[in-house]
């Protein structure tokens, strides 16, 4: 899968703010680490929901496994995991693809990748920006 440059910079950015949290860094105010479980766990392409309420979706595609924000970017909203893998916005209608851009608005901005690290153990640690 090819990533953009503004992809890259988004996933570099936050990975090393994550990398410096983990370590016992400052990172930035109010970023969390989530062990969303083993890394295998997340064995088959798909939208895995279970940390939704937690901000976030982890996704496999294409064997690149990453997390996507689950709050939508217009007004902060939970999103819905749709059956064809996009995104859904209940409070105002926006729609998001399986990549996280926007598709329809109000939102303007596409979802952010969060920055997603396998720890020693096998386990998917996903860095969670601050409400």
């Amino acid at each position: 899968m090819k990533v953009n440059r503004r992809d890259f910079l988004i996933f570099t950015a936050t990975f090393a703010v994550g990398c410096a949290t983990t370590q016992g860094g400052a990172g930035i105010a109010g970023t969390r680490q989530v062990d969303a479980g083993p890394a295998s766990r997340y064995g088959t392409d798909g939208v895995y929901t279970g940390f939704s309420s937690q901000g976030f979706f982890v996704v496999r595609r294409d064997g690149r496994l990453f997390a996507l924000s689950a709050i939508c970017t217009h007004k902060k909203c939970k999103l819905k995991s749709e059956r064809d893998r996009s995104f859904y916005c209940p409070c105002h209608g926006s729609t998001f693809d399986p990549n996280g851009h926007v598709t329809l608005g109000p939102a303007k901005r596409d979802l952010p990748v969060l920055a997603t690290a396998v720890d020693e153990q096998g386990k998917l640690i996903v860095s969670v920006p601050g409400k």
